[in-house]
């Protein structure tokens, strides 16, 4: 089954990654993601507080707003699509994660699968 990780960061540091990370540690979350040969897919989003949210009202008009939600202390900064057999392997290697330390957060959802 697929799930998606939604890696959130709690804190951001001075370059816009994530604070409480090192690039090292995600090269080598990576590698074990790819290694254990459940990786679909996966992205980092580049400088975590540059954002633009793109809402539409019901006479259709577009507002278009930049930055990232003023709402959210947590800013999305990449995700995983992992295959895996069931959700209790999808949350350890959501624990594994180095977005999910200190501060982060890694949110586990299912993918939907429609039959196409």
């Amino acid at each position: 089954m697929k799930y998606m990780l939604l890696i959130n960061a709690g804190a951001v540091a001075e370059g816009g990654g994530a604070a409480e990370c090192e690039p090292q540690d995600w090269m080598d979350y990576d590698k074990q993601v790819r290694d254990a040969g459940i990786l679909v897919s996966g992205e980092s989003l580049a400088d975590l507080v540059t954002a633009t949210t793109v809402r539409v009202g019901p006479d259709g008009a577009r507002a278009v707003t930049d930055g990232p939600f003023a709402e959210s202390r947590e800013v999305l900064g990449g995700f995983y699509v992992i295959d895996v057999p069931d959700l209790d392997v999808a949350l350890d290697w959501a624990a594994r994660c180095p977005g999910a330390r200190g501060s982060g957060s890694v949110v586990v959802r299912p993918v939907a699968d429609f039959g196409v």
